[in-house]
């Protein structure tokens, strides 16, 4: 179970990572986008602060999942950035949602092997 961990730590921490530095860098051009997600991407990009904030959690956490440290903080960040793409992906490019479905069940995942952690936060 620990190599699981591991595994799913390294890829979760590695995607993350490329999806950041590929926002900031420029490194892939933009997809185009149709319909309902070209209207809601239009508003996000349109805040000016929203995305490029998400993209730096994204960094920050893949981060901590690659080096190991502050795993436990960075599940829980990350979390609804996984539960935005999730839904977002569910909702609206359902052609993308494999990828989704594996980041949420790869934070879930790293949720339950870090539960001793969050055991506190439940206790009255």
């Amino acid at each position: 179970m620990k190599i699981a961990t591991i595994i799913v730590r390294t890829l979760m921490g590695l995607l993350f990572i490329y999806a950041s530095l590929a926002f900031f860098l420029k490194l892939a051009p933009e997809p185009e986008t149709t319909g309902a997600f070209k209207a809601f991407q239009s508003g996000i990009v349109a805040s000016t602060y929203i995305l490029p904030f998400a993209k730096l959690l994204e960094l920050l956490c893949g981060l901590s999942f690659l080096t190991g440290k502050f795993v436990t903080l960075a599940n829980i960040v990350i979390l609804p950035v996984t539960i935005n793409i999730f839904m977002i992906n569910l909702f609206m490019t359902p052609e993308q949602l494999p990828i989704a479905i594996a980041l949420i069940l790869g934070n879930l995942f790293l949720i339950y092997r870090y539960w001793d952690n969050y055991k506190s936060v439940f206790t009255p």
